[in-house]
């Protein structure tokens, strides 16, 4: 009897595991589907950085700009924890999508690896540039936690600042969610850093 009873209890913890991995899938599918959606792009490429966030890109990431996005999640997990945030501060709990770059330079003529992103509640602002504007990374997802960059050839400290940047929409989405609503849509001024 405590044989069968054992065996059954595995099966269902089996079957638990099972089900959470698909719902896992599907929200990484969601995420994915999303990403290729805004950017236009086809992320082929899946890896982790030496530290553990998820990583889906056109092309493969080089050694140093997988070291520049552990860096900008480090960043954002020290500053988090000086905030008293304790949720999704782990490496594995990210996730980062690549996507080619739709600009390489700024109006200025400055090095700004931007993505093209509907111009929405932008619209009529001097961020739009006729119903999309340029923007350095955007949260696609709050759960799972992912958001997508451009690729970057050179000032990889860049990289580390938007990684940070974009994670901290989504540290507050699940650690403080009046503070992450106040703060979400940068459209009605404010900008980053959001957590000194």
């Amino acid at each position: 009897m405590k044989k069968k009873l054992f065996i059954s209890l595995i099966i269902l913890a089996v079957l638990v595991g099972i089900g959470l991995v698909g719902s896992a899938s599907a929200q990484n599918r969601r995420a994915l589907s999303e990403a290729q959606r805004i950017t236009g792009d086809s992320f082929t490429i899946a890896m982790r950085t030496p530290r553990g966030a998820n990583i889906y890109a056109v092309t493969r990431p080089n050694a140093a700009m997988l070291a520049a996005i552990d860096q900008g999640l480090t960043d954002l997990f020290a500053v988090s924890r000086r905030n008293r945030y304790s949720r999704r501060l782990t490496y594995g709990d990210y996730t980062v999508f690549v996507a080619k770059a739709d600009r390489e330079r700024n109006a200025d003529g400055g090095y700004s690896p931007d993505i093209a992103v509907g111009a929405a509640q932008y619209a009529g602002t001097d961020y739009d540039q006729g119903g999309y504007i340029f923007a350095a990374g955007m949260v696609i997802s709050n759960d799972p936690a992912a958001f997508v960059i451009a690729e970057h050839k050179r000032d990889l400290k860049r990289v580390s600042d938007i990684v940070r940047f974009e994670g901290e929409h989504l540290v507050l989405y699940h650690n403080d969610r009046r503070r992450y609503s106040q703060t979400a849509d940068h459209s009605r001024g404010g900008g980053h850093p959001i957590l000194q």
